[in-house]
C-alpha cells in the first residue's frame, strides 16, 4: 500500500467501515447536522468511546468537519455567539472520539463591516476557546469579505490569532478546489501558504467544476474538473500531510480519486 495517508469525507454512522471500503487510512465526517445549530452527536453504534477504540484498533485516523453554519468572524451576534459555542462543543466532541483535528471554515464579515473586525473576532474566539484537539482553519472559495479566501487575508488572520492563548493548537487545512476557485495557482502554493502560516496540517484534495478565480465552491472528482492536475498532485506531494478527498461518487468515486493520488504522489 502507498505511504500516502489519505481517505474520504464519509457518512458519519461508521467511518471505520467507510475507510476500509476505500482502502483508506483515515475518515473525515460530521458529528451531527452540518447545517444545524444542535450540538454534536456521535452516530456510531456504542458512542464516542466505542468509535475511539474501534479507530485505534483499525489504525484509522479520524477528522471532524465542523458544521457549515459556524462563522466566528461575523459582527452578527446571533451568528457569532452561537458559532463560538458550537465550535467549542465540536472540539470537545472530537476529543472524545480521539480525532486528530477539527476543520472549520474561515468565515466572513458583513458587507458593511471592516474586515479587520473579522480578524479581531477570530482572535477573541481562539483566545476564549478550549482547543482540545488541533483546530484547522480551512481556506474558502468565494466572497470578497472572506477571512481565508486570499493569501493576503490569510496572512492578516494569522497575524491576528498568533498572540491568542491556544494559538499553537491552530493549524491550516488547504483545500485545492477552494484555492483554484479563489484565484491562487496550485503549483508552489504549499510554500506560499507556509510562508504565512508556518504549517499545513491537512489537505483537502478536490478538483473544481468551475474556472480559475470563479469563486464557486463546487467539487468534482480528481482529473475531471478545471483545476490543474499537476498542481493538485504537487500540493499533496509538497505538503506531505494527511489528505481528504471531498469528492462525489461515494465509495466508487472516492476510491478512484484515492488511487489517482497514489499513482501520482506515491
Amino acid at each position: 500500500m502507498s505511504g500516502l495517508l489519505v481517505g474520504g469525507h464519509v457518512e458519519q454512522e461508521d467511518p471505520i467501515a467507510e475507510a476500509t471500503a476505500r482502502g483508506a487510512g483515515l475518515s473525515q465526517f460530521f458529528l451531527g447536522d452540518p447545517q444545524g445549530w444542535k450540538g454534536p452527536k456521535v452516530a456510531y453504534a456504542g458512542g464516542a468511546e466505542a468509535l475511539k477504540d474501534a479507530a485505534g484498533e483499525a489504525g484509522i485516523k479520524l477528522y471532524v468537519h465542523a458544521p457549515y453554519v459556524i462563522n466566528v468572524a461575523t459582527s452578527n451576534n446571533r451568528i457569532r455567539i452561537p458559532s463560538r459555542k458550537l465550535l467549542q462543543q465540536t472540539l470537545t466532541g472530537a476529543a472524545e472520539i480521539g480525532a486528530a483535528g477539527v476543520i472549520v471554515h474561515g468565515g466572513h464579515v458583513l458587507a458593511k463591516d471592516d474586515p479587520e473586525l473579522g480578524f479581531e473576532n477570530w482572535f477573541k474566539c481562539i483566545d476564549r476557546t478550549e482547543i482540545e484537539v488541533p483546530l484547522l482553519i480551512e481556506n474558502t472559495a468565494g466572497g470578497d469579505r472572506a477571512m481565508a479566501r486570499h493569501l493576503s487575508s490569510i496572512e492578516k488572520l494569522w497575524q491576528a490569532i498568533s498572540t491568542a492563548s491556544g494559538a499553537e493548537q491552530v493549524g491550516f487545512c488547504l483545500d485545492t478546489c477552494h484555492f483554484h476557485a479563489g484565484g491562487e495557482e496550485l503549483v508552489g502554493l504549499v510554500d506560499r501558504v507556509k510562508a504565512i502560516t508556518g504549517r499545513v496540517d491537512l489537505v483537502h484534495a478536490n478538483d473544481s467544476r468551475d474556472a480559475f478565480g470563479s469563486g464557486a465552491d463546487r467539487h468534482t472528482n480528481l482529473g475531471a474538473g478545471e483545476a490543474d492536475p499537476d498542481g493538485l498532485a504537487a500540493v499533496v506531494a509538497d505538503a506531505g500531510v494527511p489528505v481528504v478527498v471531498e469528492t462525489p461518487g461515494g465509495v466508487e468515486g472516492q476510491s478512484a480519486d484515492i488511487d489517482w493520488l497514489r499513482q501520482r504522489v506515491g
